[in-house]
């Protein structure tokens, strides 16, 4: 699924690497990683996305190439922290509705509470 598919979809996005996080700002929101072309890769949210992106970064499971493509991209849509999780949420059911999976870098489903 690409992320042209997401609805609210989120139209802020930085290139997924370190050099670029000072462009990511420090507020609570949902993300999403996804490779050169759009492809969805992972789905995420967090209270303070700078210090999420720079977390993704580091880490060689979200950077190492995947089937589906390696993440190039960081799209963001900043939302309020008390919905953060059904934005989160939502964006997972429109995948695996569209999918039949989760995206391939969620490795669980997000809590339902």
């Amino acid at each position: 699924m690409k992320i042209d598919n997401l609805d609210p979809l989120p139209v802020k996005k930085v290139q997924f690497k370190l050099a670029f996080m000072m462009h990511v700002p420090r507020e609570s929101g949902c993300y999403v990683l996804t490779a050169f072309d759009g492809t969805i890769l992972y789905i995420g949210l967090a209270l303070k996305l700078n210090i999420r992106f720079k977390q993704h970064v580091d880490s060689l499971g979200k950077v190492k190439p995947t089937g589906d493509g390696k993440a190039v991209w960081f799209y963001y849509l900043g939302y309020n922290e008390k919905n953060l999780p059904k934005l989160e949420r939502t964006w997972l059911n429109h995948f695996q509705s569209y999918e039949g999976k989760l995206p391939i870098l969620n490795l669980i489903n997000s809590p339902l509470g």
